[in-house]
């Protein structure tokens, strides 16, 4: 049920991203003012699919801001490909337990 997905999200710009989130918040709002005022939704999960996809597009922001997930231009994504290595990425090597000798 998922309005947007992560994927997706990663493949936008900046700019794209701060509309998004807009368009998110304000339709979270309108859905919430329909309920304070006594009316009924047309889908009772959308709220909470609402609040998961605003988390989803502020977590992604942030993480670009911290440069974690770094966003990868489109020409670099049709030319990347798996090695048969494996990731090789300095981030992949960080998290990859260093081999040592066994003592004996």
């Amino acid at each position: 049920m998922a309005i947007i997905k992560k994927s997706k999200i990663r493949d936008m710009t900046d700019s794209e991203l701060s509309a998004k989130l807009f368009e998110f918040q304000k339709e979270l709002n309108s859905e919430r003012g329909m309920l304070a005022s006594g009316g009924r939704t047309s889908n009772p999960g959308k709220i909470s699919e609402l609040r998961r996809c605003v988390a989803r597009v502020l977590t992604i922001t942030q993480e670009r801001k911290l440069g974690i997930r770094a966003v990868k231009p489109e020409a670099a994504k049709a030319d990347t490909k798996m090695s048969p290595g494996g990731d090789k990425s300095p981030a992949a090597q960080a998290k990859a337990p260093a081999k040592t000798e066994q003592k004996k």
